[in-house]
């Protein structure tokens, strides 16, 4: 597996009303030059839109592989042109690993700071709206390319092109992709579900979301989420 990438460009943003009718969203960023300092909750002066489901300890800031981007520009090319570094409204955009490469919990050293995985990217209809592809969000889920959040462990600063360090690894058995993956399947196994829903390193609201999964009975309607 591969174990270390760097940034190749940091991201912030602030509310808007873009769509008619729509929530407003954070998910435009615009790139940050320059040695930045982050906090607990990301980077100083990002924002979010609905501190409900995004931003806060446990999605301090979101990262994208992105070697991913050449595959959205492949599989929707009438939109490919929102496939660039920072189009999936990332704080960090990467080059070196992917999710299949990782695993729940891995803490990184980046700059001064200090990062740990938390938990996978969950898609909603802000995707679709932003990228003019209706079907974004849910090719994210389909395919678990979905990106993740990371924890700040230890704050400090940090600047594109810093190398982005594996240096624990205490999850060993949870990949990242296998985990984003049974997340959003209907018909996990409810041992894994259990599992998953007793393991600490995995953010609070992904443990509870496996906790309802082990109920071999619960269904989850996905459809205002990715649909809007």
């Amino acid at each position: 597996m591969t174990q270390s990438a760097h940034i190749l460009g940091l991201f912030v943003g602030e509310p808007e009303h873009r769509w008619e009718g729509k929530e407003p969203s954070a998910i435009r960023k615009s790139r940050a030059d320059g040695r930045l300092e982050v906090t607990r909750t990301g980077i100083a002066g990002d924002k979010q839109a609905d501190l409900a489901v995004h931003g806060g300890p446990e999605k301090a800031l979101h990262i994208y592989p992105s070697e991913h981007y050449a595959t959205w520009r492949k599989d929707f090319p009438e939109t490919d042109t929102t496939y660039i570094s920072g189009g999936f409204g990332e704080n960090i955009s990467s080059q070196g690993f992917t999710e299949e490469d990782l695993c729940i919990g891995d803490i990184f050293s980046v700059g001064s700071v200090q990062l740990q995985i938390s938990q996978g990217r969950q898609p909603c209809w802000k995707l679709n709206f932003h990228t003019g592809n209706p079907g974004q969000a849910a090719a994210f889920q389909k395919t678990g390319k979905t990106g993740w959040y990371f924890r700040v462990l230890k704050t400090g600063t940090m600047e594109a092109g810093d190398l982005i360090s594996l240096i624990d690894r205490p999850c060993p058995d949870w990949n990242l992709r296998e985990v984003i993956l049974a997340r959003f399947n209907p018909r996990l196994d409810p041992a894994t579900a259990i599992a998953l829903s007793e393991l600490d390193e995995l953010a609070e609201p992904w443990r509870a979301s496996f906790a309802k999964k082990a109920n071999a009975g619960y269904r989850e309607d996905t459809s205002r989420r990715l649909k809007g």
